[in-house]
């Protein structure tokens, strides 16, 4: 049972072939918002994990931007400067959700949705006008 457990907790941040990431943004905050007080440490190891996997890929987007030869660059490390910012915030809202106690539990959970939310709209954005 655990097993099917941590394996749909591995998969559901994988986005499947069609998939944009904002889908599997959406679906990371709505998998967030579902756990209760009671399952905290599920969620911030969950967090943990989306977070992981987001850092990968946008070490590969600054790979890219610091190879690029485009008039575009500047743009390009603005936006990377921007994400790197907003991943420091969601990074912040993670902590406090793993400090959360059960009255503030409701409101850490959505500040850390919301916020990871927009760092994925931010790379989204950044890798949407690195392929302009």
């Amino acid at each position: 049972m655990l097993a099917i457990g941590l394996c749909a907790i591995l998969t559901s941040a994988a986005p499947a072939v069609g998939q944009t990431s904002t889908q599997t943004s959406g679906d990371t905050t709505d998998k967030i918002k579902s756990y209760s007080v009671e399952k905290k440490n599920e969620a911030v190891a969950y967090g943990k994990k989306v977070m992981s996997e987001l850092d990968v890929k946008i070490k590969d987007l600054e790979g890219q931007i610091s190879r690029d030869k485009s008039a575009a660059k500047a743009d390009a490390q603005r936006q990377l400067k921007e994400l790197k910012a907003k991943r420091a915030e969601t990074s912040k809202k993670l902590n406090e959700l793993g400090r959360a106690t059960a009255q503030s539990w409701d409101a850490t959970k959505q500040g850390f949705a919301d916020a990871y939310k927009d760092l994925q709209q931010a790379y989204d954005k950044a890798v949407a006008s690195l392929k302009k």
